[in-house]
């Protein structure tokens, strides 16, 4: 059944997924149907299981303790002020019949009586994308993703835990194994992430004086012959010198076969035990993407035009990670999956969307990759923009800017700016809020009413 109550008239606009695509798609069509949503003529329904965006090139530096995590997203609620918001996670989605299949908050997936069907005229699929992983062994157990806030901000307590069980230990075995830190993933997560956390953990040092900087290990696992190849080669040479300049251990050319328990084994023979090991090895399309009537291709992302409507259904529209959209820059037969070209989508997908609802011709997506930029901790960076290469300071500057420019609203703005003025003036926080893992670990001890052995 139908979620909200629409005027009868109302052409309904059902937008699935809150990411870069859904909420920048939303902001647009708030922008370009004002009268329209105003006078009731059109609905604009986004269903996401979260009320925020998470804005991910921030997520090191909330890892890092530079901002604050509640800082790097948006909250949706707030931002799409037009637009009514279903908490839930879509379950199907049949084309033929015109429907999203929605489990909604709260709700057992299970009980058939509890799902909703949500009716649309023009549907939005913006479902993105997830971790991609490999059967390896104690991956599952083990590893830690690092593409949401929730993540980042685990990562970041589970880091400065290690630290405090290597100051709280004499035994050498325990001590080498918590200060041991593995990253899989050359591509921007990867790198930022461990450059990002490594400099937190080095400036942290200080704090706990049986810990030196000389006993942290950290390793980037790569399979590939280089890392960031966004930012060319050159740059992707000079990353590597830059983080084996601060000690940190790059394998190209590697792969890990193991992770059972902590011991992991790589391809080039080597063994030992790490008590981290954070997974950014690329992404796939978001697998309820099966579970639909949509044309998809080997990778399972959905078929997509130039104009980013779906092939042979015009009334619906999809961008970003879980599409593949021709890209008709000549870089390529396809655009590559990252925020760039998400956010860029977004913005054409809106303004094709208003013009189909008022009759209007659609125009192709066409936008050539201008270039990237990645921070590597604390006045650290590399840039590669329109063939200008940068490193060091103004690479980090420039990293900055941009991604501040990019970041919705401007309370966002501000509030991200003022984070970082602050930490001119203030050492970063080093306090391990583990317990947010487990937040009723101490209740539940409290309310252990059993009688003590005698």
């Amino acid at each position: 059944m139908s979620v909200a109550q629409n005027p009868p008239s109302a052409k309904h606009i059902v937008i699935v997924g809150g990411g870069y695509v859904g909420m920048y798609t939303a902001l647009r069509l708030q922008r370009r149907l004002r009268r329209e949503m105003r006078r009731g003529e059109v609905a604009v329904t986004v269903i996401d299981p979260q009320s925020y965006m998470t804005y991910q090139p921030f997520l090191p530096e909330a890892a890092a303790g530079n901002l604050e995590p509640r800082h790097v997203v948006a909250p949706l609620r707030r931002v799409l002020k037009r637009c009514r918001l279903l908490n839930g996670r879509v379950v199907g989605i049949s084309a033929e019949r015109g429907v999203v299949t929605v489990c909604p908050a709260g709700a057992d997936e299970t009980r058939r009586e509890d799902l909703r069907e949500v009716p649309y005229d023009r549907l939005v699929v913006a479902l993105g994308s997830i971790s991609r992983t490999l059967p390896i062994p104690g991956l599952a157990e083990c590893g830690i993703g690092f593409k949401t806030v929730e993540e980042a901000i685990y990562l970041r307590n589970h880091v400065l835990q290690r630290l405090d069980i290597a100051a709280s230990n004499d035994d050498p075995e325990v001590r080498r194994r918590a200060l041991t830190f593995v990253f899989v993933g050359g591509g921007f997560a990867g790198v930022e992430a461990l450059a990002e956390l490594e400099d937190m953990a080095r400036d942290a040092c200080r704090w706990y004086p049986p810990v030196r900087r000389e006993d942290m290990r950290w390793m980037m696992v790569e399979a590939a012959d280089r890392i960031l190849p966004e930012v060319g080669p050159e740059m992707g040479r000079w990353t590597v010198e830059a983080l084996r300049g601060r000690g940190i251990e790059v394998k190209l050319g590697t792969l890990l076969k193991s992770a059972e328990d902590g011991r992991i084994v790589l391809s080039d023979g080597e063994q030992f035990d790490a008590g981290t090991l954070v997974w950014t090895a690329g992404v796939k399309p978001h697998p309820m993407l099966r579970d639909t009537d949509l044309p998809l291709d080997d990778k399972g992302r959905v078929k997509a035009t130039a104009e980013l409507t779906v092939e042979g259904r015009p009334e619906i529209y999809t961008a970003g990670d879980n599409a593949r959209v021709p890209d008709l820059s000549g870089t390529g037969e396809f655009t590559a999956p990252n925020a760039q070209h998400a956010v860029r989508q977004a913005r054409t997908l809106g303004d094709n969307l208003a013009a189909d609802l008022r009759g209007k011709p659609l125009k192709p997506y066409k936008h050539a990759y201008v270039g990237s930029v990645a921070g590597l901790g604390l006045h650290k960076g590399v840039a590669n923009v329109y063939g200008v290469k940068l490193r060091g300071l103004p690479a980090w500057f420039m990293h900055r800017t941009y991604h501040l420019s990019r970041m919705p609203t401007v309370n966002r703005k501000f509030r991200v700016t003022l984070d970082w003025t602050l930490a001119l003036f203030f050492r970063r926080e080093i306090v391990s809020l583990g317990e947010l893992a487990s937040p009723r670990a101490e209740f539940e001890l409290a309310t252990d009413h059993r009688p003590k052995p005698s």
